[in-house]
């Protein structure tokens, strides 16, 4: 007997590539999707003998186990027990063709595939090569089925989108280039799950649960962050970054993935929430799991999880750190498209993913997944961390005044409510989608109220607010009772910006008060205004102000102050964000605290293409940007980034800018890859944190 000879093999690229979505890869290796047949075609050198027997064996993992589901034998026209199979198909002569079926439950990751023929007593083995198989979202038995195209297109396919950002009452976009399709990302991608802390304990245990979503998101959610084994972003939120990246400064997650990867896995300094959720949502579309960046305004971080956030303030109105609880302007966080095997198929669907380093989970900095239907019914207790999450957007909050340890008073605010415009970006445009009703019943409503209640009792909150462990009491009760309730003050106030806040001007202010009963007060204000950041954390003290104001029966009277440039410009945080509190006390009565967020609004810089983009033609960019400031700029530079447009980042140097002055730089895009591009552009200063725009492109195919 001769033994077969194979010549070369051909993976069949293009075919298997356009029908397993995966032409986007930049990359020749075979990128193929679970629970779908590929192509692999054998240029022989010999002739098959009529007795020979085709077996293939295809294996993942360091130690692959067919006990482990990391190894398959199967073959040729019989379904092997793994769910493996390999199907004939007519050829030309002196070729072989075969279809491949994986099953829609496979282990992801690079496998090597191998045949094995015997031929008469001979046995003779052959590595046919290597692929990469990922999730399958078109294929309704994969637990990440997502059934409409339109969905899949944006949350599988789409390799830039918009984080908003910003203040409830001024929601900001901000452009990301996600690039999960960009050189190198797949391995990176495959290269994190086998950095984490549960393959560095058992490799193969860790393989093996690689065919579950639940498992995979959970163990990125950990490994986005560098907190336990030297993930990918170190977090900072302290204002000071000399020695790494502001985290305002990032624009895409291309960058940090490869900066990780390429200086040996050392965290990329430093993120916020949104780099966390940006760089997560590149890795899971990456590897095949439909996902989404979602944004919570007024963000709960409740450490203790008692449903309630205890702010305190002194008289004068200025934060003290009593507490480790804080509310957010905003946070940034995933949701990732599967079913829930393990809780059963009411949670199906949209599962919340919080890489950001806020809690232990386990004992790791992890969170999620977390159904969005057990936070919306508020089934607490559910795996995994729904409690966290139905905190961050249900959460009560209460401001004392801080008189001494003793001495504490609850005072009236309009209360800020926690979990307001829950926003993500809509299929197929930039535009806005509100998704709170997935999270939570309509505010007042008695199903709201319901779920509330279920979910202190889950939680065992007595009314005082302390967490309990006897979970005996019925008495668990609605929120008012939760504290001593404030007492109303008799008094509204309001303030109110006089014009639109913008950098390197100066910010001017009203204070209305309004006595809403007739009786005469005397009414002590303490105004107060802070650098912040999108936390809420004062960093610097800008400016503070008492006046006393008489108010006559049902009286409006206004105040009207300004915080001028020179004031605050060396205390301004990079977020650009100003707190003014104003705390009024009424002379033997009690206290109404009025709260304003400001953010100074940026220049413009407008981005104009010169031409049609078509792939691989080159067209000019032409930016013009003005120094916001009033004095004399140095050392800007200019970043333009864009998947499918620019390989890497683009930097130029801007020399000098006289204060106020306009100025206009142009650059060469060869873009590389057609449809609906995003070209970012910024503009990054020590003076001023980095003024932003994009555009997007329809790039014609060549």
């Amino acid at each position: 007997f001769l033994v077969l000879k194979i010549a070369n093999v051909n993976w069949q690229s293009k075919l298997n590539k356009a029908a397993h979505h995966t032409s986007d890869y930049s990359s020749t290796e075979a990128i193929l999707r679970r629970g779908q047949a590929f192509s692999i075609t054998l240029n022989l050198q010999t002739a098959v003998q009529s007795g020979d027997n085709f077996t293939f064996i295809a294996s993942t993992g360091p130690s692959p186990a067919e006990s482990q589901q990391t190894k398959a034998i199967f073959n040729l026209s019989e379904e092997g027990a793994s769910g493996w199979s390999a199907t004939q198909e007519p050829s030309e002569p002196g070729c072989m063709n075969f279809m491949i079926f994986s099953p829609a439950d496979a282990v992801i990751g690079r496998y090597k595939l191998k045949l094995q023929i015997v031929s008469g007593n001979k046995v003779s083995s052959t590595f046919l090569g290597q692929f990469v198989l990922l999730f399958n979202p078109w294929c309704p038995n994969d637990d990440v089925y997502m059934a409409n195209e339109e969905e899949r297109q944006e949350y599988v396919l789409n390799d830039s989108g918009i984080i908003f950002q910003g203040l409830e009452k001024y929601i900001q976009q901000e452009a990301w280039n996600y690039g999960q399709f960009e050189e190198d990302i797949l391995d990176i991608s495959l290269a994190i799950l086998d950095r984490s802390l549960n393959h560095q304990e058992d490799p193969a245990v860790d393989v093996s649960k690689r065919n579950n979503p639940i498992y995979v998101s959970r163990v990125i959610s950990a490994m986005v962050n560098s907190n336990d084994e030297k993930g990918v972003v170190e977090g900072k939120w302290n204002g000071k970054y000399r020695s790494g990246t502001n985290p305002l400064q990032w624009s895409g997650s291309v960058t940090i993935l490869r900066k990780w990867y390429r200086g040996r896995y050392k965290p990329v300094r430093y993120g916020q929430c949104w780099v966390f959720a940006g760089v997560m949502c590149t890795v899971l579309r990456c590897l095949g799991i439909p996902t989404r960046v979602i944004t919570n305004f007024n963000s709960a971080h409740d450490k203790n999880i008692n449903l309630s956030i205890d702010k305190y303030i002194d008289v004068s109105g200025k934060t003290l750190h009593l507490t480790e609880d804080s509310v957010w302007n905003f946070h940034v966080w995933n949701e990732s498209w599967f079913i829930r095997r393990d809780l059963g198929s009411f949670y199906d669907g949209w599962q919340v993913l919080d890489a950001t380093p806020q809690e232990r989970s386990k004992g790791i900095y992890q969170c999620g997944p977390a159904s969005t239907r057990a936070i919306k019914e508020g089934d607490v207790n559910l795996d995994y961390d729904s409690s966290f999450v139905f905190a961050a957007v249900n959460a009560d909050c209460v401001t004392w005044i801080h008189y001494s340890k003793k001495r504490k008073e609850r005072i009236y605010s309009d209360t800020r409510k926690i979990g307001k415009f829950i926003s993500t970006k809509a299929v197929g445009t930039n535009s806005r989608v509100d998704v709170t009703a997935n999270y939570k019943y309509p505010e007042g409503t008695s199903k709201e109220r319901q779920v509330y209640k279920k979910a202190l009792k889950l939680l065992g909150v007595r009314r005082t607010g302390k967490r309990t462990r006897i979970r005996r009491r019925s008495s668990v009760a609605w929120r008012q009772n939760m504290t001593q309730p404030a007492q109303k003050p008799g008094i509204s106030g309001k303030l109110i910006l006089d014009a639109t806040p913008v950098i390197g001007q100066d910010i001017l202010l009203t204070l209305a008060l309004k006595n809403l009963i007739s009786d005469f007060k005397t009414i002590k204000v303490k105004l107060r205004a802070s650098a912040i950041l999108y936390t809420r954390k004062p960093k610097a003290e800008i400016l503070q102000l008492s006046r006393s104001i008489k108010l006559g029966s049902e009286e409006v009277k206004e105040i009207s102050f300004k915080i001028s440039y020179s004031q605050y410009k060396n205390s301004l945080m990079d977020d650009r964000k100003i707190l003014v509190t104003a705390v009024c006390k009424i002379k033997q009565g009690a206290s109404l605290l009025v709260e304003k967020d400001i953010v100074l609004q940026d220049p413009f810089l407008t981005i104009k293409v010169l031409g049609p983009t078509v792939v691989r033609k080159a067209v000019t960019v032409q930016v013009t940007f003005t120094n916001p400031l009033s004095e004399v700029v140095t050392d800007c530079v200019l970043r333009a980034e864009g998947s499918g447009l620019l390989k890497e980042q683009l930097r130029i140097n801007v020399a000098r800018m006289a204060p106020m002055e306009s100025s206009t730089v142009q650059f060469e895009i060869i873009p590389y890859k057609s449809g609906t591009r995003q070209l970012q552009v910024d503009l990054v200063s020590i003076h001023f944190s980095g003024i932003k725009g994009f555009v997007m492109l329809d790039v014609a195919p060549a």
